[in-house]
């Protein structure tokens, strides 16, 4: 049995960064020991896992059992419940590896298949843990209304990110700036600050073949952008720049009227700058499920400040800068000792060319 859900969560993740902001899903149909039907969700509004598996199994999915990574959607969204579908198709039983969190379903689509005549089975363990780490952005964004918050930062073996004099191209090689561009595929959204935008100049999309670039958000309080920069006058992606009250009005029509896929965003703002969670709120009700930070030591700062970070990937070079004036990855006042040090749980840690990635979880 493990192994069809084990291929199951493979066919999910055969969609990361294509789905958002629907979850990741696969599924597995099989009928006296032998596979008869496989699918997963690979695009937001084409057809669910479930229904690809049902549709290649055909009249064999008829008393099979279907392996699921998540529970079955009892709801009409941009498609059809595939509860229905299951029903329909004379499944006899149904294996999930985790309850969908979405309050849409939330084990209404359980009780659909049972009420139906058909046995269900919702496994704990570790098929359960990798499940909900598949979708672990979903999760977050469709039970809090707040997206995932990835940090990503590289550095040298010495902790610095740029030298004395701010020059940072390249500190890491050239495989782990091919996984920063990965990570950039994978999440609906990357945010840089404007002191990196008017540095830096940088693009901000993914350049990997057939990588999905995602939607650009700039920290703008004062609409400080140059219209020439390189995020407004590149069409492929949308960018988001988020303006305090304050900022000038003359700036944010000019900026509005350059192109379509500008998007400004009011956003409350406070002592330390624009108001980050009051940002995110908003982005989330964009259906924006993730947010790459790919700030400077003060963006980052201040997403750690606050308790928004959920997931650390931390690019370590082996080169050493020095200099006591350069930077390192997180600036502000920081913490009083060490003790009041965030902490990254569930490291992972591997090689990727000459250079060393640490990632894990934020424990706030």
């Amino acid at each position: 049995m493990d192994n069809y859900m084990e291929l199951a969560l493979q066919l999910a993740e055969k969609a990361r960064g294509y789905t958002s902001p629907n979850p990741m899903v696969g599924a597995v149909i099989v009928k006296e020991g032998k596979i008869v039907g496989r699918g997963w969700h690979q695009k937001a509004g084409g057809p669910h896992a479930e229904i690809n598996a049902i549709d290649q199994a055909g009249e064999a999915a008829r008393g099979a059992t279907l392996f699921v990574t998540l529970e079955p959607c009892a709801h009409y969204g941009r498609t059809g419940p595939c509860t229905q579908a299951i029903i329909n198709a004379g499944i006899a039983k149904v294996i999930v590896a985790m309850v969908d969190p979405n309050p849409l379903v939330a084990g209404k689509g359980v009780k659909i298949l049972e009420q139906a005549g058909i046995q269900v089975e919702v496994i704990q363990g570790a098929l359960n843990e990798q499940a909900v780490r598949l979708n672990e952005v979903f999760i977050k964004w469709i039970t809090t209304n707040m997206p995932f918050i990835a940090l990503k930062t590289a550095m040298s073996l010495d902790g610095k990110i740029a030298t004395y004099c701010r020059k940072s191209k390249w500190i890491t090689g050239e495989q782990a700036r091919n996984y920063g561009h990965y990570l950039r595929h994978c999440f609906d959204s990357i945010l840089v600050g404007i002191g990196t935008v008017i540095e830096d100049d940088p693009l901000l999309t993914c350049r990997l073949p057939n990588g999905r670039s995602p939607i650009r958000i700039i920290l703008d309080s004062m609409a400080r952008i140059s219209p020439s920069a390189k995020v407004l006058q590149d069409d492929s992606v949308t960018t988001i720049i988020a303006v305090a009250q304050e900022a000038d009005i003359n700036r944010i029509r000019k900026l509005k009227t350059l192109r379509e896929g500008i998007i400004i965003i009011e956003v409350q703002h406070n002592a330390y700058g624009l108001d980050l969670p009051d940002l995110l709120r908003k982005l989330a009700a964009m259906n924006i499920t993730s947010v790459l930070v790919e700030g400077g030591a003060s963006i980052n700062a201040s997403f750690l400040k606050e308790n928004l970070v959920d997931k650390y990937y931390g690019f370590i070079a082996p080169k050493i800068i020095g200099g006591s004036g350069a930077m390192g990855p997180v600036g502000g006042q920081g913490v009083d000792c060490p003790n009041d040090a965030w902490s990254v749980d569930s490291i992972a840690i591997e090689k990727i060319g000459q250079d060393i990635l640490i990632s894990g979880y934020i424990r706030k």
